[in-house]
């Protein structure tokens, strides 16, 4: 069995589709994956579906994986939630959560089992995010953690269009500008 602690190790196995990094990822990542599904559909049957989905996808399109712009762990996460939105806007639901609720505090993790994990994934994001003025904060929450369109935003918050937008993009700066620094 290979030690795939190391992550060049894994996305290289992954890369080389290798059946043990497969069962790995699976068994070292499903349940922090699955978490966030969770959040986004509220629905065990469907976030069991997604999850398989969303690692069936990592596995298929890990060459399109870039280290810099960012980590697996961050890429990985992405995909998830984007398969989960996508779902939930397929289903047409109400959203069963706040989107106070679905942030990356989330992700804390529900045991990444202890991989070295690029803090900025795991620990503090929520806390830079929460450092940001409440108005570009709703925006990051609202876009970002809970996948709502521009128009989305816009129609909840009776803004203008442009606003929404140039608020998203000042929030992403700033939070660039942080990240930037570390």
């Amino acid at each position: 069995m290979n030690d795939f602690t190391n992550i060049a190790t894994l996305i290289s196995a992954l890369k080389n589709k290798q059946h043990n990094a497969y069962e790995y990822l699976y068994d070292n990542y499903s349940e922090a994956l699955y978490g966030v599904i969770h959040k986004v559909l509220n629905d065990d049957e469907q976030a069991n579906d997604i999850l398989q989905d969303t690692i069936v996808t990592i596995w298929q399109k890990i060459d399109s994986y870039n280290p810099e712009k960012g980590t697996l762990f961050t890429w990985m996460l992405n995909i998830a939630r984007n398969k989960a939105i996508d779902e939930f806007r397929k289903n047409k639901r109400n959203p069963k959560i706040s989107i106070d609720e679905l942030s990356v505090h989330t992700l804390d993790m529900q045991n990444v089992n202890n991989l070295e994990v690029n803090a900025t994934d795991v620990i503090g994001l929520k806390k830079i995010v929460n450092g940001l003025k409440p108005d570009l904060r709703q925006m990051i929450d609202m876009h970002y953690f809970n996948g709502m369109t521009h128009q989305e935003i816009t129609d909840a918050t009776q803004m203008p269009l442009g606003t929404v937008k140039t608020k998203i993009r000042t929030a992403m700066m700033q939070l660039k500008s942080i990240f930037e620094i570390k």
